[in-house]
């Protein structure tokens, strides 16, 4: 399990510093990164607190720590991911909306010009 716990730590201490690394070059705006930095803290803490780690897996019913780690892992990447769809969604919306916005700017210039 001490394999697992270390290897757990280093992967999110690299995705902790991959996207502090995009946000200084600008690959990622901050307002993003806050949920890839939250999910690589809290599997930091995890991977660090075995005695936490054993309180979760009694608490869920898991017989198993690293188990309770691997879906503990899980879960976070899901929600940050269903966090992501939900900004996609939006962002999908507002294109939308400002591509039919635009749309009928066009059509009102064309008729200003025509009828000039």
């Amino acid at each position: 399990m001490d394999r697992l716990l270390n290897v757990m730590t280093v992967l999110s201490a690299v995705l902790m510093l991959i996207v502090l690394f995009s946000v200084r070059r600008s690959h990622i705006r901050v307002e993003y990164s806050v949920s890839w930095l939250t999910a690589g803290f809290v599997l930091l803490v995890l991977s660090r607190s075995q005695r936490l780690l054993n309180w979760l897996a009694a608490f869920l019913g898991v017989t198993d720590a690293p188990l309770t780690l691997i879906m503990l892992v899980f879960s976070v990447f899901l929600i940050v991911l269903y966090r992501f769809s939900l900004i996609i969604s939006d962002l999908k919306d507002a294109n939308i909306a400002l591509t039919q916005r635009l749309a009928i700017v066009e059509f009102q210039l064309q008729n200003g010009n025509e009828q000039h």
